[in-house]
């Protein structure tokens, strides 16, 4: 995660076990950038979704800008079968509006939660 000077450590850890938690019960690889894009946000997300090589595919990566206002959600192809595009919008409006209320961390951690639970448990475990 590439959080800057953006969290405390306490929110730090708090992003951080939510992210721990969600790869655990899903065995999806769960990842936020937090900071300004060069460019267009959709894009730097899909390079950054793409950046984690192998396990892109099982991943869904989180891009928040709060500077440009800017959130997208990237999802690898094995996790797109599980965290559907719906999901994606309602954890999307959630995040949004605990970041419009000055809660980054707890959008963060909310946004996290949703697509862990749209996912559910690894198939066959």
């Amino acid at each position: 995660m590439a959080v800057g000077e953006t969290f405390t450590p306490s929110q730090q850890r708090h992003v951080e076990q939510s992210l721990t938690t969600a790869m655990r019960e899903t065995s999806l690889h769960f990842s936020v950038f937090v900071g300004d894009v060069d460019g267009e946000a959709r894009e730097v997300a899909e390079r950054l979704h793409a950046a984690l090589g192998p396990r892109a595919p099982e991943a869904v990566l989180l891009l928040v800008a709060p500077g440009a206002r800017h959130l997208e959600v990237v999802t690898g192809q094995a996790a797109r079968h599980r965290v559907s595009d719906r999901a994606c919008a309602l954890a999307t409006l959630s995040m949004t509006t605990a970041f419009v209320g000055g809660d980054l961390t707890g959008g963060i951690v909310t946004g996290v939660r949703m697509l862990a639970d749209a996912a559910g448990p690894e198939p066959n475990r």
